[in-house]
Order: structure tokens, then C-alpha cells, then sequence
């Protein structure tokens, strides 16, 4: 699970990278954030990425994971993420 999450994680920027925008990534993460957004609906806001059953299923998964998070995780998640953006390297693309 920690393996998945991982190489989402490091998809994401990938994308971002590949000249689609931030913002889809800024995006992606708050929904996977937010608690009120649930599995079904993540799975149906990302569906444009996910080719197969089994990525599907994954990506569920992943939105799980950070739903049995308590709320000063995904907090300092978000934070980090903030920091990521403004950081030196990012900013350079």
C-alpha cells in the first residue's frame, strides 16, 4: 500500500511536468484531502487517467488511504505539498 502511494504520488508531478498545468495536480490533491469527497467520486473525478479496472481500483485504494488519515495529517500533507510548490525547483519549470 505504502508502494502504491508512492507512485501516485510521484505520477502526479510527472504529469504536472508533461506540460498539462499545475493546477490539475493542485487539483488531484485537495480532492484527495478532502474528507468529504468520497472513494466513488474520486475514482470518477480521475477516471480520464485510469485505463483499467485494476488502476480503478487502485486509485480507490489511494483515496482510502488518506480517508483513514486524521485531520492534522492531511493537514501537514497539504502543507508539504504547498512547500513543494513553492519550492526553488519547482518554480523553475
Amino acid at each position: 500500500m505504502k508502494l502504491l502511494m508512492v507512485l501516485m504520488l510521484a505520477a502526479l508531478p510527472l504529469h504536472c511536468y508533461a506540460g498539462s498545468g499545475c493546477q490539475l495536480l493542485e487539483d488531484v490533491v485537495a480532492k484527495t484531502l478532502d474528507p468529504e469527497v468520497s472513494v466513488p467520486e474520486f475514482q470518477q473525478y480521475v477516471q480520464e487517467f485510469t485505463d483499467s479496472e485494476a488502476a480503478k481500483n487502485a486509485v480507490g485504494e489511494f483515496k482510502q488511504c488518506f480517508l483513514n488519515q486524521s485531520n492534522e495529517t492531511l493537514q501537514n500533507f497539504d502543507l508539504m505539498m504547498h512547500t513543494v510548490y513553492n519550492s526553488f525547483w519547482c518554480k523553475l519549470f
